[in-house]
């Protein structure tokens, strides 16, 4: 999921001089949010020792997150909002010290937008695994080290189990709706159905029930990328030096994965043919825009997150089956009892309408029926991040009822 930026979107195919200059001086080993660095608008809160579906266990566990808006006397107004692979608890606010990037659902949630702040009580956190603050592989263990990969397995159940006990940490019994878009998806279709007397309404934006074989395919590519890289040195890289860290394989596998993230026709129309300057790519040492575009948001990911992390949070995409140990899909989605919205894209390549489909027809209570609502796109998976007005109009629709 994952990314948007003001230059994401601009009309440009090529990589200015200032975005340029923004990767110069080399990069930590580890692009993760730590204790020395500004805290920014994030709010922490401790949920104590943690167990795992693999049976491990972590002494503290802390969660952070930031929040917008008033929370109601009868505390009946609060909406989850849950991030995707790469993103975290900013979603609303611009870039400065503590947040690397802007917010990055800034035209949805708001005053009068629609996730309305003026109504609601808007919480987000960073998931369970990730890097920006909640506990995760480069979050510092009781010896004194990063639990790097000593980390515990990491499932979509443990998140939302994580995120539960959250919810309890700051007092909400009853979320009035839990929101969310790609990963986020995943864990707001599971806490629908492990704790359905908890969610009011249910939002699942271009997620699937289950991550298939495919998907399976395409993230072990990723992994393999940073696990090869050696710099990365089996996960034990946190004492290394600025541009010592496994960058490489860490970039490379962002790149893989911003191809899923966008549509054919988007980077065909929007790159064409064309080189990055002057010089030719056809055997005079010169870049396709293309590439280079790939190149600088790899490169620029590196400083952001942290390689372990990603790691953890991929395969929990892996594990994400909604059916599994309940009688299959259909039957666990028999037991959500929340108004739900199913958004699906029509060109998104890395989750399918296939999904969104499969949802929607064993939801006991969708505003569509049996079927998603189709969002027309060029931006591919990334048009939940895109498409503001259209993915606007579709939670509107949910928070009226």
């Amino acid at each position: 999921m994952e990314w948007q930026t003001s230059a994401d979107t601009a009309p440009s195919s090529f990589i200015t001089e200032a975005q340029a200059r923004s990767l110069l001086g080399k990069p930590a080993a580890s692009g993760a949010w730590k204790e020395s660095d500004p805290a920014g608008d994030r709010q922490f809160a401790g949920i104590g020792a943690f167990a795992f579906e693999s049976g491990e266990s972590l002494p503290f566990v802390r969660i952070a997150y930031e929040s917008w808006g008033t929370l109601s006397p009868a505390r009946d107004n609060a909406v989850l909002v849950l991030h995707a692979l790469t993103g975290d608890s900013h979603a609303v606010g611009a870039a400065g010290p503590g947040h690397p990037t802007p917010g990055w659902w800034q035209g949805i949630v708001g005053p009068g937008l629609a996730i309305d702040t003026d109504r609601f009580f808007v919480v987000a956190p960073n998931m369970l695994g990730g890097c920006q603050g909640t506990t995760g592989p480069a979050s510092i263990a009781p010896d004194g080290t990063e639990w790097g990969p000593r980390f515990p397995f990491t499932s979509i159940r443990d998140q939302v189990n994580a995120q539960a006990a959250f919810a309890d940490a700051i007092g909400i019994d009853r979320w009035a709706a839990v929101v969310g878009g790609s990963m986020g998806g995943m864990q707001a279709l599971e806490w629908a159905v492990s704790y359905p007397d908890r969610v009011e309404r249910l939002a699942v934006i271009a997620a699937p029930p289950l991550t298939t074989a495919d998907q399976i395919a395409l993230n072990s590519v990723q992994i393999e990328a940073v696990r090869t890289d050696p710099k990365f040195n089996a996960g034990l890289y946190y004492d290394a030096g600025d541009g010592e860290g496994p960058h490489q394989g860490l970039a490379l596998a962002r790149r893989m994965a911003l191809l899923n993230y966008r549509s054919p026709s988007e980077l065909n129309e929007r790159f064409e043919r064309t080189w990055q300057s002057e010089i030719s790519p056809l055997g005079a040492g010169g870049r396709f825009a293309v590439e280079s575009y790939l190149d600088f948001h790899g490169n620029k990911f590196t400083r952001r997150f942290d390689a372990n992390s990603y790691l953890t949070l991929v395969q929990a995409m892996n594990s994400h089956d909604v059916g599994r140990g309940r009688g299959g899909v259909a039957a666990a989605l028999s037991a959500v009892t929340a108004r739900t919205l199913v958004v699906g894209i029509d060109s998104d390549r890395l989750f399918p309408l296939e999904g969104q489909r499969l949802i929607a027809r064993h939801l006991p209570s969708t505003i569509d029926g049996d079927a998603p609502v189709v969002i027309e796109s060029d931006f591919g998976h990334d048009g939940f991040l895109i498409e503001n007005s259209m993915v606007s109009e579709q939670l509107r629709r949910l928070f009226a009822g």
